[in-house]
């Protein structure tokens, strides 16, 4: 008798390995899952202008890259929310752009759009050179700015009243979707290089956004994956090019659908439910052989990441010097690896 439902996963007709460069775009779980990837030392990029859990968004930012925007005056504000000093000025914050993260915030105008500029600069580099991309899609809920109905990435904690909030349709998340698609070749396409190879997968985030309410993250889940299912149905790709649904969201629902594999607030994955998910996409994505090679750098990790008690112990410069002669082992052992310790 079984009492476990397992999801069946066909392992893919490509192949991720060392040599590998992998994009990752998305909601938190997309910053998990590639953080499984890049801890294990895969050439990764996650979310380059922040987190983003809705379509539209990360069609946005996919397009800014592809077009090589340059960003002006126009692309970012000063938040002013902070109120009016005891002399009656008004305290001004920093500088924020809708389609990024705060972290591409900056005190000044200048700063902040020099941020954004380099990010843009060094995503499109990697993606042009990218054999693999991630899409993880967490609602299908998006913010608009109620004064030209602009969607936005992060609200930037500005007054409610500057936003619409609702939920868009299967066929607007779809077309959001295809945009990305056609990008993502397009930057392909104007890139250096021979590798013309790209994988596209997209994957809907098992994170239950319950502040929407039960139902509605259902409805919103369920428009994700019909986007999904009408793209990889309708869209003719090139010969060098896949279009796939991971299904990370079944996983959790129907093989960890117990509270233990959740963190506390019961709403985030534990780490043990990061590491089998990981597990399942290497399963999918990786050989055997990458799979062994994936198990040798794990315990050289955990080697490296061994705690020093004395720098200046004749024990420690024993160990680093073994240290190096592994990563040395390894690297040659492992095409594409570079442990850089």
């Amino acid at each position: 008798m079984d009492f476990f439902t397992k999801i069946n996963i066909p392992a893919a007709n490509w192949q991720i390995d060392y040599n590998s460069r992998l994009a990752f775009f998305g909601s938190c779980f997309a910053d998990n899952i590639s953080a499984q990837f890049a801890s294990r030392k895969f050439n990764v990029l996650a979310n380059p202008f922040g987190t983003v859990y809705n379509p539209l968004s990360a069609a946005m930012q996919i397009k800014a890259i592809a077009n090589g925007k340059i960003f002006g005056e126009a692309d970012v504000f000063q938040d002013t929310r902070l109120g009016v000093s005891e002399n009656g000025n008004e305290i001004r914050g920093p500088w924020h752009c809708w389609d990024a993260h705060s972290s591409l915030s900056a005190a000044t105008r200048e700063e902040c759009i020099a941020k954004l500029n380099e990010t843009t600069a060094n995503a499109r580099e990697f993606l042009q050179k990218a054999d693999t991309v991630f899409i993880t899609l967490g609602t299908a809920f998006v913010y608009f700015l109620r004064e030209n109905g602009v969607a936005v990435s992060n609200c930037h904690r500005q007054n409610p009243n500057l936003f619409i909030r609702k939920m868009i349709s299967v066929d607007h998340a779809a077309e959001a979707l295809k945009s990305i698609v056609h990008d993502l070749l397009k930057i392909k396409r104007d890139g250096i290089g021979e590798n013309r190879e790209l994988h596209i997968v997209f994957t809907v985030s098992p994170l239950r956004h319950l502040s929407d309410g039960a139902h509605e993250n259902t409805l919103s889940k369920a428009t994700l994956q019909l986007a999904i299912e009408k793209v990889t149905r309708e869209i003719v790709t090139e010969p060098a090019t896949t279009i796939s649904y991971f299904p990370s969201y079944e996983i959790v629902m129907d093989e960890l659908r117990d509270y233990r594999f959740y963190d506390d607030d019961m709403i985030h994955l534990s780490k043990t439910a990061e590491g089998y998910i990981f597990e399942r996409m290497t399963e999918t994505y990786c050989s055997e052989k990458t799979r062994e090679d994936i198990r040798k750098v794990e315990k050289f990790m955990k080697m490296a990441n061994h705690r020093i008690q004395d720098e200046s112990s004749t024990a420690t410069a024993t160990f680093q010097q073994k240290l190096q002669a592994e990563a040395q082992k390894l690297e040659s052992q492992i095409a594409g690896l570079e442990l850089n310790v």
